[in-house]
């Protein structure tokens, strides 16, 4: 299995319409609930995790109720679902024979090396011939930055570096993500759907507060 949802088919209202999976954002638990279980009745069980823009790994050998607080989640056990929420930051799913994952690649989880990290953990796990697809995340037309945050990213990953249609500066974290997984033989795939553009989408940088959506992955 291989999914990225988009915001249609839930029960949520408002700005939270309509499937959206997290309960952090103030939407109504019991209808997050709902949502949720419509994706596990088409997709099965998913492992969440909660997420804090880090670099932490956990490997996931079963679904519970605790929520590890990570950035990636990897799996080599077939049949358990691994989930990341964004809306705008890259949900990337890692496939291999041996092993999957969800990452969480945000600005900072770009800094930071989360996806290096995943691809470490996989190859520990025996991860051989690993593929890459990134789901809906913001564009670098539409991600615009300040000067410092900018210099910040574009240093250490040249290919980020990006312009709105203003000329002001902005980052492409798709493509600075596309280059460091390509470097490390990893065939990318990219759906190339801005979430800020996409009205199918939820977007933080357009709506302030927003529902999620999920890219969801099981060997």
């Amino acid at each position: 299995m291989q999914h990225f949802s988009d915001r249609h088919g839930g029960v949520s209202v408002d700005q939270f319409a309509s499937l959206n999976v997290a309960f952090h954002v103030g939407d109504d638990p019991e209808k997050v609930e709902k949502n949720r279980s419509k994706i596990v009745a088409t997709h099965g069980p998913l492992q969440y995790m909660n997420q804090v823009h880090g670099n932490r790994v956990a490997i996931i050998e079963g679904i519970t109720d605790e929520t590890p607080t990570a950035d990636a989640l990897v799996t080599g056990i077939p049949g358990i679902g691994l989930a990341v929420m964004v809306a705008d930051c890259i949900p990337l799913l890692l496939r291999s024979p041996e092993s999957v994952a969800a990452v969480h690649v945000g600005r900072r989880g770009l800094v930071n090396g989360v996806a290096l990290h995943t691809l470490s953990a996989m190859k520990e796990m025996g991860a051989t011939n690993i593929s890459a697809e990134i789901g809906p995340a913001i564009c670098g037309e539409c991600y615009e930055v300040s000067e410092e945050i900018y210099q910040e990213v574009v240093q250490l990953h040249p290919a980020a570096a990006a312009h709105t249609p203003h000329g002001t500066k902005s980052l492409d974290l798709p493509k600075a993500l596309t280059v460091l997984l390509q470097r490390e033989s990893v065939a990318v795939k990219n759906l190339n759907i801005c979430t800020r553009e996409s009205d199918q989408h939820f977007s933080y940088r357009r709506d302030g507060q927003t529902g999620r959506q999920i890219g969801a992955i099981s060997l």
